[in-house]
């Protein structure tokens, strides 16, 4: 693919390099040959880039000049991300129904849908068009989905929950299961389960990521907002809400009804106690413990989570502490 087809597609501006040179795929800066494109978006790889084999390195506007030939963007990564896809082609799944898949004479499914092995879809379940079920996906019944499904091995989606366009489910995903809902029982001290009576709602163009879990609400219902995406083994807990285009990151934890507004980040292992309120724009650095409402477009970190500026200043002391409180001793024994 020649050079510049690529900087067409990517709307970005060749530098130093022939128009006609041929690009025959993408690797990372450190490894790359020549006839590969890389690129640069963190300033951590800015001395690799002087140093590289590839052909083209694509980079931000104001990146120094180089030798190497460079496609300016305003956005290096997400140049990057459409170049991965000139290159790159997932397999593709033709039409057809597995002689193993199980589906329920009630059940409907839109044109062109792909059955793998062992696929389970029941009762007045509803698939919409073009939908990818790879082996052993379970469909609960009464649910509806949208055009455009793909779930791969091993994903489930449990009664009566609802899945709009273009929604993908890596492994292992679970939509729908019971929230964590138990009654205090003191005459004999055991726990009454709380039927989890509600569903869950996740919007068009979400992403779920392998081991996910999102728990049906016990009233009402759960819902995953518009081009939302969830990494690897986050926990929703019942009745949460997530706005649309916010990112949760691997093993986040939200405890039941946290409302995460849209566009927010909670960065790995963030935690959330229930009936919390994090707002629109906001970002919580990783392994924060949020137990309080968090406005919109701060950032915090820490647990409990502060301001993000505050805590770096807390975690400078912090390293101090053993020094200080010989000082303050000292100064008490004076006394």
């Amino acid at each position: 693919m020649r050079l510049s087809d690529i900087a067409k597609a990517l709307n970005a501006r060749i530098e130093n390099a022939a128009p006609d040179t041929e690009i025959t795929g993408v690797a990372g800066i450190e490894h790359a040959a020549p006839g590969q494109l890389t690129f640069v978006s963190n300033p951590k790889y800015n001395a690799a880039a002087k140093t590289t084999k590839a052909s083209a390195v694509i980079v931000a506007e104001n990146f120094p000049t180089i030798n190497t030939g460079m496609l300016r963007s305003k956005n290096p990564y997400l140049a990057w991300a459409q170049a991965l896809e000139l290159f790159y082609h997932p397999p593709t799944y033709a039409p057809g129904i597995h002689p193993t898949a199980v589906v329920h004479p009630r059940a409907k499914l839109g044109k062109n849908a792909h059955l793998g092995p062992y696929v389970v879809i029941d009762e007045d379940a509803i698939l919409g068009d073009n939908a990818v079920l790879l082996a052993h996906v379970v469909i609960y019944r009464g649910v509806t989905i949208g055009n455009n499904f793909f779930a791969h091995a091993h994903a489930v989606v449990r009664e009566f929950c609802h899945l709009g366009d273009n929604v993908l489910l890596q492994n292992g995903v679970v939509v729908g299961s019971d929230g964590f809902g138990f009654a205090k029982n003191e005459e004999t001290g055991r726990w009454h389960k709380i039927v989890q009576s509600g569903n869950v709602v996740v919007e068009s163009d979400a992403e779920l990521q392998a081991n996910t879990c999102i728990d049906r609400a016990s009233i009402g219902e759960t819902r995953i907002g518009r081009g939302a995406k969830i990494d690897n083994l986050v926990h929703i807990g019942h009745s949460c809400t997530i706005g649309h285009d916010t990112l949760l990151c691997a093993q986040v934890g939200l405890a039941g009804t946290t409302d995460v507004g849209n566009h927010v980040i909670l960065a790995g292992q963030v935690g959330v106690s229930g009936h919390v309120k994090i707002g629109d724009g906001a970002i919580a650095i990783a392994q924060s413990g949020i137990p309080h409402d968090v406005a919109p477009g701060v950032m915090v970190s820490g647990a409990p989570a502060i301001d993000h500026r505050l805590w770096l200043k807390c975690c400078a002391v912090y390293a101090k502490l053993p020094e200080i409180a010989k000082t303050v001793k000292k100064l008490s024994e004076r006394d």
